[in-house]
C-alpha cells in the first residue's frame, strides 16, 4: 500500500503510465507514451528476458525487418542500429545491444530497473510495488510482461525435481549439459534450436516429439518474379495475403469470432525449424518422432515413459529433460497481481477480449504482447507487433488519463 499524508497530499507522486516490463513490447509502449505527452515509467532491466532466458549463441528466427521496436517517428529500427540483409539471421546477443540503444534512443531516463512485486489498487489509483519497499502510483497501469510467465510445462512431467526438468526458457548458457544426455521434448524452433546448441556445447541431446516428421522453413528468396509477390506478398509473418492480413491489421483479426481467432493463433506459423538451422541439426540430433509423453519419474536417472503411434509403450532414460514446449497464456499466472485484481481480470476466462486499445476488462489496466495475442492474433506473439501495440495502447492511455486528470 503506498501511504499517504493528512488529507488528499500523496507522498509520491503519481504517473499517467507504469509500464511493467522492458522487453520490446514495453520499451516501444514506453516511446509512444512519452512522445504523446504522457508521465510514463518503465519499470524493469531493459530486454532481460532475452538476455538471460534465451540460449547463448541462438539466432532470431523474425527476418531483419520484422524486428524493429516501435517509436512514433520509425527513427530507431534495427536498421538505425545495425542494418541487416533479408535472409541474415540476426543473433539474440545482437538484439539484446539494439534493445538497450533503442531504451537509451527512445526512453531514457524514463525508467528504472526495479522488479515490480505487486499491482493492486488504492484510491483510484493503482499502486506499483518495488522490490525496494518503494511504492509508485499511477493513473494506468501497462503490463508487458512477455512470455516468461506463461511457460507452458507438460503435465506428464509434474513429478519431475527441478533439478532434472526444466523449460527452454530457463537456460541462458548450455554448456553446464556437457557430457549428459538430455531430452528435449518439442517440434519446433526453441526445441530444434536448443537441441542443436546442446549438441555444439558438448551435450547429447534427443529431440521427442508428437509428430510424424519434423517441418523445416523454405529458404527465403529475395528476387519473387512479380507474379510471386502478387500471390504471395511478404509481411512480418511470412509470405501470403493471410498472413499479410495478420502481421499488418491486427485490428481486424479482433472483431473475429472468438474460435476463429483461437484458430488462428495455434495454427500460424505453426511448429517448424528455420531454415538455417536443417544443416546444423540433421544428423548430429537423434529424434523419437511420433511419441506422446505420458508421464516421467525419477530413480536415479529421468524415465519418460512413451507412448508410440501403433500404442506400444517404451521406456526412454535420460539425465535431464527440457520441455520446448512453449507458452500457454493464463491471466490468472500473473503473480504480481494482487489477488482482487487478478480475480478481475481472470473472471472472463484465461485470454479475457481486450478492448481496441488493449483494455483488459479492468478499468486503467492495459495488456501488451503474448497476453494479447488471443484478441489481436498471431502478430502479438512476435517483435513485429510491437509498433501496432503501442500505437494502439497510447490511444488508450491518453484517452483514459484525460478522463482522470
Amino acid at each position: 500500500m503506498c501511504l499517504r499524508t493528512g488529507g488528499e497530499d500523496l507522498q509520491t507522486p503519481v504517473l499517467d503510465v507504469a509500464i511493467v516490463g522492458a522487453g520490446p513490447y514495453g520499451l516501444s509502449v514506453a516511446a509512444h507514451a512519452l512522445a504523446a505527452g504522457l508521465e510514463a515509467r518503465v519499470f524493469g532491466r531493459p530486454m532481460q528476458a532475452w538476455e538471460w532466458h534465451m540460449p547463448r549463441g541462438m539466432l532470431l528466427k523474425s527476418e531483419p525487418d520484422a524486428s524493429h521496436l516501435g517509436d512514433p517517428d520509425k527513427r530507431y529500427g534495427l536498421d538505425a542500429f545495425r542494418r541487416y540483409s533479408y535472409g541474415e539471421p540476426i543473433p539474440v546477443e545482437t538484439f539484446v545491444a539494439y534493445g538497450k540503444w533503442f531504451h537509451a534512443q527512445a526512453v531514457r531516463d524514463a525508467l528504472d530497473e526495479s522488479t515490480v512485486t505487486e499491482v493492486g489498487t488504492e484510491g483510484g489509483l493503482f499502486t506499483v510495488t518495488l522490490s525496494s519497499g518503494a511504492c509508485v502510483l499511477a493513473r494506468t497501469v501497462v503490463l508487458a510482461l512477455g512470455f516468461l510467465p506463461f511457460a507452458h510445462r507438460p503435465s506428464a512431467l509434474a513429478e519431475l525435481p527441478p533439478e532434472v526438468s526444466s523449460h527452454s526458457s530457463d537456460h541462458h548458457d548450455l554448456s553446464a549439459f556437457a557430457g549428459r544426455h538430455v531430452a528435449v521434448v518439442g517440434a519446433g524452433q526453441s526445441a530444434l534450436e536448443t537441441a542443436t546448441l546442446l549438441v555444439e556445447a558438448g551435450a547429447k541431446p534427443r529431440i521427442i516429439a508428437r509428430t510424424k516428421a519434423l517441418a523445416w522453413n523454405e529458404t527465403p528468396n529475395d528476387q519473387r518474379s512479380v507474379l510471386a509477390r502478387t500471390l504471395a506478398p511478404r509481411s512480418g509473418l511470412g509470405a501470403g495475403w493471410r498472413s499479410l492480413v495478420y502481421a499488418e491489421m491486427p485490428g481486424v483479426v479482433r472483431y473475429l469470432p472468438k474460435a476463429t481467432r483461437s484458430h488462428i493463433v495455434r495454427t500460424t506459423l505453426g511448429p517448424a525449424g528455420s531454415w538455417w538451422l536443417k544443416e546444423r541439426f540433421d544428423g548430429a540430433v537423434p529424434v523419437t518422432l511420433g511419441a506422446r509423453l505420458e508421464g516421467a519419474d525419477h530413480r536415479g536417472a529421468v524415465r519418460l515413459h512413451l507412448t508410440t503411434g501403433r500404442g506400444k509403450v517404451e521406456t526412454l532414460e535420460t539425465e535431464h529433460v527440457i520441455a520446448a514446449t512453449g507458452y500457454q497464456v493464463d491471466v490468472g499466472r500473473i503473480d504480481i497481481l494482487d489477488p482482487t485484481l487478478r480475480r478481475g481480470i481472470r473472471s472472463l476466462g484465461p485470454t479475457p477480449r481486450l478492448s481496441r486499445t488493449f483494455e483488459t476488462p479492468l478499468t486503467g489496466l492495459y495488456l501488451v504482447g503474448l497476453a494479447a495475442a488471443a484478441s489481436f492474433g498471431p502478430a502479438m506473439r512476435f517483435v513485429h507487433g510491437c509498433d501496432f501495440a503501442a500505437r494502439r495502447v497510447t490511444r488508450g492511455l491518453v484517452g483514459q488519463v484525460r478522463k482522470a486528470v
